[in-house]
């Protein structure tokens, strides 16, 4: 079990924490922790910012395949989905960790 222990009103109790996870750039072994810091590994490795789509979103695609990276524009709520999207549509360079 993971989580705090909490003391209140004579009663102690196991409150869980939610794990937060985080996108690695494996190179650098950095973790990704703003969008632009974000975009200048996507741009390295080819992807460019697609300015057609989504207001509510920041959107990347490579000119060699039809993939499309979709990023809501408020990092907060940058989360394990869209992470895991990033991993899968660049491989051995990035990853995700709790």
């Amino acid at each position: 079990m993971s989580g705090v222990w909490v003391f209140n009103n004579g009663v102690y109790r196991l409150e869980s924490s939610p794990k937060r996870r985080v996108l690695v750039h494996l190179p650098s072994g950095e973790a990704v922790s703003s969008y632009s810091s974000l975009e200048n590994i996507l741009r390295g490795l080819g992807w460019e910012r697609y300015y057609g789509g989504d207001p509510d979103f920041y959107q990347y695609h490579k000119q060699s395949s039809i993939d499309l990276i979709s990023l809501p524009k408020d990092f907060s709520k940058f989360g394990s989905v869209h992470m895991y999207d990033i991993v899968v549509k660049n491989p051995n360079v990035f990853h995700v960790r709790d």
